[in-house]
């Protein structure tokens, strides 16, 4: 196969510049991850909803499978306060919901999220090779902690100056997320509305400006999409839409199916699930939603996480939460080990010049 070597395979120590996002609420299963890496690309567990238990437990699962590098994704927590919601306020645009899907309004509820310092001391632990992260930036002693302990880092930038940020915080390497990607997006400065920048024109910029390497992210399908990264400026390219469809991914079939129908136009931003804004296939519960009063993450993704789940035991896609980006139709239905060569073989053809 081809080999397209950048500054980020070394430092990954893999062989292709392809990254599988990790895709946080069951996609990323160990198979997905190990098929990713054994096909010499990077695979992520996106265990930003797991327990440090869970996130132990699944790491060893991924280590039985490959010895190649992985790479472990959290989310970075944000300030929030869940008593400013009231329960029967936040409940009552749920309601019919539940009632169609035959089940109760939770009593209470006990966890708004994980514990990210148990997360991240898992993956210390656990010697992981890679750590990224997305919605902030951990703090100076965490992220000295990592260094420390030789995990590479990557963190996720939506715009230049949040690229900057990582830079300057000691990223190894920054995440420029397009705004076509799919699933939540990772601003952490102004409002997202502002950071709408497409991947075509956020990759050469951060390029420009930064002196760690880049990676492309958003819209990135195929061997079309790492050609146009690299030379954009990239070193590399993480995709997520592209392997949800994937026998290992671990998402409903009508979910895949979701994905592989989706036209151009018929994804889009909404807070309505999980509080953040997230780019996924529209649906009635998005739609229906849109222009509600909705508390902010992650209390709306705790009080919609029994609709999500009752919806994915019955089939129900148009409420379920179905993340993917705006070239989601160009997905194909096949092994993970595939698509990375695929992806690989398309660009190299594509590049007259392959000076990788």
């Amino acid at each position: 196969m081809a080999v397209l070597s950048t500054r980020l395979t070394k430092l990954l120590d893999v062989e292709h510049p392809i990254i599988q996002a990790g895709m946080a609420g069951g996609a990323t299963t160990p198979e997905l991850v190990a098929g990713v890496s054994e096909a010499g690309g990077l695979g992520t567990l996106g265990a930003a909803y797991l327990t440090p238990d869970a996130t132990r437990a699944t790491i060893s699962e991924v280590r039985a499978l490959t010895e190649r590098p992985f790479a472990v994704n959290l989310f970075v927590p944000e300030d929030f306060d869940p008593s400013l919601y009231d329960p029967e306020e936040v409940n009552a645009p749920l309601a019919h919901y539940r009632e169609e899907l035959g089940i109760e309004a939770q009593a209470e509820i006990s966890s708004y999220a994980q514990p990210f310092e148990d997360q991240l001391t898992v993956v210390l632990e656990e010697r992981v090779p890679v750590f990224s992260f997305t919605f902030g930036v951990p703090d100076e002693a965490q992220l000295s902690t990592l260094k420390e302990a030789s995990i590479v880092v990557m963190g996720t930038a939506t715009t230049v100056r949040e690229g900057r940020i990582l830079e300057d915080r000691g990223v190894d390497v920054v995440v420029g997320q397009g705004s076509e990607a799919g699933g939540h997006r990772g601003t952490f400065i102004g409002a997202f509305e502002d950071a709408l920048v497409g991947t075509i024109a956020l990759v050469p910029q951060l390029a420009d400006s930064l002196s760690v390497p880049v990676v492309a992210a958003g819209g990135i399908m195929d061997g079309r999409g790492l050609a146009a990264a690299l030379v954009l400026g990239a070193e590399g390219v993480q995709m997520g839409t592209a392997f949800l469809p994937c026998p290992e991914s671990g998402i409903h079939p009508k979910y895949k199916e979701a994905v592989l129908g989706a036209e151009s136009e018929e994804t889009a931003l909404t807070r309505s699930f999980s509080g953040k804004p997230a780019r996924g296939v529209r649906n009635r519960f998005m739609e229906e939603m849109e222009g509600k009063e909705i508390p902010g993450f992650p209390v709306q993704n705790a009080y919609t996480r029994d609709i999500r789940a009752a919806a994915a035991k019955q089939d129900r896609t148009e409420l379920m939460s179905l993340w993917a980006g705006q070239a989601a139709r160009l997905g194909r239905a096949k092994p993970a080990a595939e698509v990375v060569e695929s992806v690989v073989q398309e660009a190299a053809r594509l590049l007259p010049q392959k000076g990788f």
